[in-house]
């Protein structure tokens, strides 16, 4: 019952009409997802995961993205790997729940409306979570959604 409220779609972040990556969330992680130049061997790429920073590109050159993160990170379970031509980068969250607005802190922000919709499809996985004998994926909100990281005490740690 989880499947059903993944991520359905992954968010494009553009710059002068150009996808820079994309990338979506869970509860848990932020994944982003950047498509890597054809003709380039595997070993010449590289990604520096910090706890409030981020950097990707290929060695001998000026990194493709050199940005700090909308929020921190676990390093110690944050990390990318490139398969069929992507570089897929998972960064755990530090807080558990939080709604980030976009990876990279500033740039590529959802509009008001996607947010909303990203903070009620977490706060659904977070009560799937933790009741995973129902279904919560036609649960919908009326107004607005709280906060699933600091609803009704926080969420739990194991």
């Amino acid at each position: 019952m989880a499947e059903k409220l993944a991520p359905e779609k992954r968010h494009s972040f553009t710059h002068n009409d150009q996808k820079v990556f994309e990338w979506d969330q869970t509860l848990d992680e932020v994944n982003m997802y950047i498509d890597l130049p054809p003709n380039v061997p595997k070993k010449l790429f590289y990604g520096k995961i910090q706890s409030q920073h981020l950097e990707v590109g290929i060695k001998g050159n000026p990194p493709y993205l050199n940005h700090d993160l909308a929020a921190p990170v676990k390093t110690d379970s944050s990390f990318w790997t490139l398969e069929d031509g992507i570089m897929h980068v998972t960064l755990q969250k530090r807080d558990k729940g939080q709604t980030w607005a976009s990876p990279i802190k500033g740039q590529g922000l959802l509009d008001s409306y996607s947010a909303d919709l990203e903070q009620k499809r977490l706060m659904l996985q977070r009560f799937q979570e933790e009741n995973p004998g129902f279904d919560f994926s036609q649960a919908q909100f009326n107004g607005t959604c709280p906060d699933p990281r600091t609803f009704m005490g926080g969420i739990r740690s194991d």
